[in-house]
């Protein structure tokens, strides 16, 4: 059997369109002479057109495939170049979010200390809170190396959301009021009327008002909605004049014995990055 000799079909191929082309030469030669096609070069011109359509058809339509599997894969590498731009434009976006909450809260925080003049305070960061504690506590970055104590009154935003439960050298626990804890974290109040003062004591937290309790009243002066709720500094366990919030609204219970005063605090305890602890009022030792 003979072998298959690709040169030789490609010598045969090149020699055939050589004739084609030197025919199609002359034939365009005779035709500047004679407007009239010959037969000759109906022939010849049938002959060139079979051979481009079937050497050079195919040569054509795979370069046009080959083109257009690398347009693909162009588009291809573009629109992932896109993707990725995409998730870091994203990711960005989070985290320029991220740090805008951040610095409103070290804005309300600054905002928080400028009026806290009479009290030598520490700010901390929080660095853990548990789900399945949410109301109750959280920690803080700084601890005993730092000054602080236990008992020490911890403030956030605009207000008193708790104290220190727990030192160690380096964080803190802090207690908030929001606990259902209903044996500590209680802070005698003076809450300011138009008659005059009422003392308290902040005892608890109702979810279903999102309020703090104040319970125990002194007197019978009346408690308007509005009133200031402040710390009163007696019982030594917190200064004097930190701020809780303002009353919502105040009952008798049914025994028309025990007075509730149901107060919204300053400072929600929901959204805490930043804290104050007071560590005391400028001047005690």
């Amino acid at each position: 059997m003979k072998k298959f000799n690709p040169n030789k079909n490609i010598i045969i191929t090149l020699i055939i369109v050589i004739i084609a082309v030197g025919s199609l030469s002359l034939t365009v030669a005779q035709r500047a002479k004679d407007e009239k096609t010959s037969v000759v070069q109906v022939v010849i011109n049938d002959s060139v057109a079979f051979v481009d359509k079937v050497v050079f058809a195919p040569a054509r339509w795979f370069d046009n495939s080959v083109r257009a599997v690398q347009n693909l894969l162009v588009t291809y590498e573009e629109n992932e170049r896109l993707k990725e731009k995409v998730d870091a434009y994203d990711a960005m976006d989070r985290q320029n979010k991220a740090y805008e909450r951040e610095i409103a809260a070290l804005k309300e925080e600054l905002e928080l200390n400028a009026t806290l003049t009479n009290y030598q305070k520490v700010t901390a960061n929080v660095i853990t809170r548990s789900p399945d504690s949410w109301q109750d506590m959280l920690v803080i970055d700084k601890g005993a190396k730092d000054g602080i104590e236990v008992n020490m009154a911890v403030m956030a935003k605009h207000g008193l959301i708790g104290r220190v439960l727990e030192v160690n050298a380096m964080s803190s626990k802090v207690e908030l009021l929001t606990s259902e804890n209903q044996t500590s974290n209680h802070y005698p109040v003076r809450i300011s009327t138009k008659k005059g003062e009422v003392f308290g004591l902040l005892k608890g937290y109702d979810v279903t008002r999102d309020a703090l309790v104040v319970e125990q009243l002194t007197g019978k002066t009346p408690i308007s909605k509005d009133d200031i709720v402040q710390t009163s500094g007696l019982g030594g366990n917190s200064p004097a004049d930190l701020l809780v919030g303002t009353v919502i609204e105040s009952e008798v219970d049914k025994f028309g014995l025990d007075q509730k005063v149901y107060v919204k605090p300053y400072a929600h305890s929901h959204d805490l990055s930043v804290v104050t602890v007071i560590e005391r009022t400028v001047g005690d030792e």
